[in-house]
Protein backbone atom coordinates (compact mmCIF):
# COMPACT_ATOMS: atom_id res chain seq x y z
CA UNK A 1 0.00 0.00 0.00
CA UNK A 2 1.37 3.34 -0.62
CA UNK A 3 1.90 5.97 1.59
CA UNK A 4 -0.57 8.35 1.20
CA UNK A 5 -3.18 5.69 1.59
CA UNK A 6 -1.29 3.90 4.49
CA UNK A 7 -1.80 7.16 6.46
CA UNK A 8 -5.34 7.36 5.77
CA UNK A 9 -5.76 4.00 7.26
CA UNK A 10 -3.81 4.74 10.07
CA UNK A 11 -5.78 7.86 11.19
CA UNK A 12 -9.22 6.07 10.32
CA UNK A 13 -8.35 3.23 12.39
CA UNK A 14 -7.10 5.22 15.55
CA UNK A 15 -10.17 7.65 14.50
CA UNK A 16 -12.66 4.31 15.14
CA UNK A 17 -10.58 2.84 18.12
CA UNK A 18 -10.80 6.17 19.75
CA UNK A 19 -14.76 6.52 19.40
CA UNK A 20 -15.26 2.91 20.66
CA UNK A 21 -13.57 4.01 23.72
CA UNK A 22 -10.41 1.67 23.23
CA UNK A 23 -7.49 1.83 24.45
CA UNK A 24 -3.77 1.21 21.96
CA UNK A 25 -3.37 -1.50 24.45
CA UNK A 26 -6.92 -2.82 24.77
CA UNK A 27 -7.25 -3.03 20.54
CA UNK A 28 -3.45 -4.44 20.15
CA UNK A 29 -4.41 -7.31 22.52
CA UNK A 30 -8.03 -7.80 21.29
CA UNK A 31 -6.61 -8.06 17.94
CA UNK A 32 -3.30 -10.30 18.57
CA UNK A 33 -1.11 -7.75 17.44
CA UNK A 34 2.04 -6.11 19.01
CA UNK A 35 1.15 -2.62 20.98
CA UNK A 36 3.77 -1.27 18.67
CA UNK A 37 2.39 -2.61 15.43
CA UNK A 38 -0.78 -1.23 16.08
CA UNK A 39 0.70 2.08 17.05
CA UNK A 40 3.05 2.06 13.90
CA UNK A 41 -0.13 1.35 11.84
CA UNK A 42 -2.10 3.95 13.28
CA UNK A 43 1.00 6.21 12.05
CA UNK A 44 0.64 5.29 8.74
CA UNK A 45 3.76 3.36 8.90
CA UNK A 46 4.21 -0.53 8.43
CA UNK A 47 2.69 -2.89 5.54
CA UNK A 48 -0.57 -4.56 7.75
CA UNK A 49 -1.61 -7.97 6.14
CA UNK A 50 -5.22 -8.88 4.87
CA UNK A 51 -5.64 -10.49 7.95
CA UNK A 52 -4.49 -7.81 10.33
CA UNK A 53 -7.23 -5.47 8.52
CA UNK A 54 -9.87 -8.25 9.23
CA UNK A 55 -9.22 -8.91 12.49
CA UNK A 56 -8.82 -4.75 13.55
CA UNK A 57 -11.96 -4.28 11.85
CA UNK A 58 -13.66 -7.83 13.55
CA UNK A 59 -12.56 -6.09 17.20
CA UNK A 60 -13.65 -2.47 16.20
CA UNK A 61 -16.80 -4.15 15.46
CA UNK A 62 -17.29 -2.76 12.09
CA UNK A 63 -17.72 -4.89 8.47
CA UNK A 64 -13.85 -4.56 6.63
CA UNK A 65 -15.22 -1.99 3.71
CA UNK A 66 -15.87 0.29 6.46
CA UNK A 67 -11.97 0.27 7.43
CA UNK A 68 -10.99 0.78 3.85
CA UNK A 69 -13.57 2.66 2.42
CA UNK A 70 -11.36 5.57 2.66
CA UNK A 71 -8.25 3.79 0.69
CA UNK A 72 -8.51 4.47 -2.76
CA UNK A 73 -6.45 1.72 -3.72
CA UNK A 74 -6.28 -2.29 -3.61
CA UNK A 75 -4.97 -4.15 -0.02
CA UNK A 76 -2.03 -6.67 -1.18
CA UNK A 77 -0.87 -9.68 0.34
CA UNK A 78 0.64 -12.37 -0.80
CA UNK A 79 -0.75 -13.08 -3.86
CA UNK A 80 -3.88 -11.15 -2.95
CA UNK A 81 -5.41 -7.72 -4.19
CA UNK A 82 -9.10 -6.62 -2.89
CA UNK A 83 -10.41 -3.54 -3.41
CA UNK A 84 -14.05 -2.25 -2.10
CA UNK A 85 -16.55 -1.73 -4.86
CA UNK A 86 -19.32 -0.45 -3.03
CA UNK A 87 -21.00 -0.88 0.36
CA UNK A 88 -25.06 -1.15 0.52
CA UNK A 89 -26.36 1.65 2.93
CA UNK A 90 -29.92 -0.41 3.75
CA UNK A 91 -30.33 -1.84 6.95
CA UNK A 92 -28.64 -5.32 5.94
CA UNK A 93 -24.81 -4.21 5.91
CA UNK A 94 -23.62 -5.80 2.23
CA UNK A 95 -19.79 -5.03 1.02
CA UNK A 96 -18.92 -5.71 -2.56
CA UNK A 97 -14.76 -6.80 -3.22
CA UNK A 98 -13.14 -6.75 -6.43
CA UNK A 99 -10.70 -9.80 -5.69
CA UNK A 100 -7.61 -10.76 -7.76
CA UNK A 101 -5.53 -14.11 -6.80
CA UNK A 102 -2.19 -14.98 -8.08
CA UNK A 103 -1.32 -18.44 -9.47
CA UNK A 104 -1.06 -20.88 -6.73
CA UNK A 105 -2.45 -18.83 -3.99
CA UNK A 106 -3.43 -20.51 -1.16
CA UNK A 107 -5.17 -18.00 1.47
CA UNK A 108 -7.02 -19.66 4.24
CA UNK A 109 -9.25 -16.55 6.10
CA UNK A 110 -10.41 -16.46 9.55
CA UNK A 111 -14.35 -16.37 10.24
CA UNK A 112 -15.94 -12.98 10.33
CA UNK A 113 -18.70 -12.30 12.45
CA UNK A 114 -20.99 -14.61 13.58
CA UNK A 115 -23.77 -15.16 10.85
CA UNK A 116 -21.83 -13.40 7.99
CA UNK A 117 -22.45 -15.08 4.52
CA UNK A 118 -19.85 -14.35 1.30
CA UNK A 119 -21.02 -14.80 -2.03
CA UNK A 120 -17.81 -15.59 -4.79
CA UNK A 121 -18.70 -15.35 -7.98
CA UNK A 122 -15.69 -15.95 -10.45
CA UNK A 123 -15.09 -13.63 -13.36
CA UNK A 124 -12.26 -15.11 -14.99
CA UNK A 125 -10.01 -18.31 -14.36
CA UNK A 126 -10.64 -21.02 -11.47
CA UNK A 127 -10.47 -20.90 -8.23
CA UNK A 128 -11.61 -23.43 -5.00
CA UNK A 129 -13.62 -22.02 -2.24
CA UNK A 130 -15.51 -22.03 0.97
CA UNK A 131 -15.43 -23.84 4.28
CA UNK A 132 -12.70 -25.78 5.40
CA UNK A 133 -14.76 -28.81 5.62
CA UNK A 134 -17.28 -27.44 2.42
CA UNK A 135 -15.23 -26.19 -1.16
CA UNK A 136 -16.26 -25.80 -4.46
CA UNK A 137 -14.20 -25.43 -7.74
CA UNK A 138 -15.71 -22.51 -9.28
CA UNK A 139 -15.11 -21.54 -13.12
CA UNK A 140 -15.82 -18.46 -14.96
CA UNK A 141 -19.83 -17.18 -14.39
CA UNK A 142 -20.37 -19.64 -11.51
CA UNK A 143 -21.14 -19.04 -7.97
CA UNK A 144 -20.45 -19.88 -4.27
CA UNK A 145 -22.32 -18.92 -1.50
CA UNK A 146 -21.19 -19.90 2.14
CA UNK A 147 -21.65 -19.34 5.89
CA UNK A 148 -18.36 -17.14 5.96
CA UNK A 149 -18.62 -17.08 10.20
CA UNK A 150 -15.83 -19.63 10.14
CA UNK A 151 -12.45 -20.35 8.81
CA UNK A 152 -12.48 -20.59 4.74
CA UNK A 153 -10.10 -20.79 1.70
CA UNK A 154 -9.59 -19.38 -1.35
CA UNK A 155 -7.35 -21.45 -3.58
CA UNK A 156 -5.92 -21.23 -7.34
CA UNK A 157 -4.03 -23.55 -9.65
CA UNK A 158 -2.06 -22.44 -12.19
CA UNK A 159 -3.66 -19.37 -13.02
CA UNK A 160 -4.91 -16.06 -11.88
CA UNK A 161 -8.33 -16.01 -10.47
CA UNK A 162 -10.52 -12.73 -10.54
CA UNK A 163 -13.59 -12.57 -8.73
CA UNK A 164 -16.51 -10.54 -7.22
CA UNK A 165 -16.87 -11.03 -3.27
CA UNK A 166 -19.71 -10.20 -1.93
CA UNK A 167 -20.02 -10.38 2.09
CA UNK A 168 -23.43 -9.68 3.88
CA UNK A 169 -22.94 -8.98 7.62
CA UNK A 170 -25.60 -10.93 9.68
CA UNK A 171 -26.86 -8.00 11.88
CA UNK A 172 -27.89 -8.92 16.50
CA UNK A 173 -31.62 -9.66 16.19
CA UNK A 174 -32.28 -10.51 12.57
CA UNK A 175 -32.66 -13.98 11.76
CA UNK A 176 -30.52 -16.04 9.83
Amino acid sequence: MEKPSLDILGRHIQSLRLSKGLSLSQLAADAGMAKSNLSRLEQGNGNPTLDTIWRLAARLNVPFGNLVAPVSEPVYDEGVQVRLIDQGKDEVEVDAYWMSCAPNTHRQAEGHSVGTTETITIISGKLEVGALDDRHELTAGQSHTFAADQPHIYRTGQSWATLLVTIKYHKQGEKK
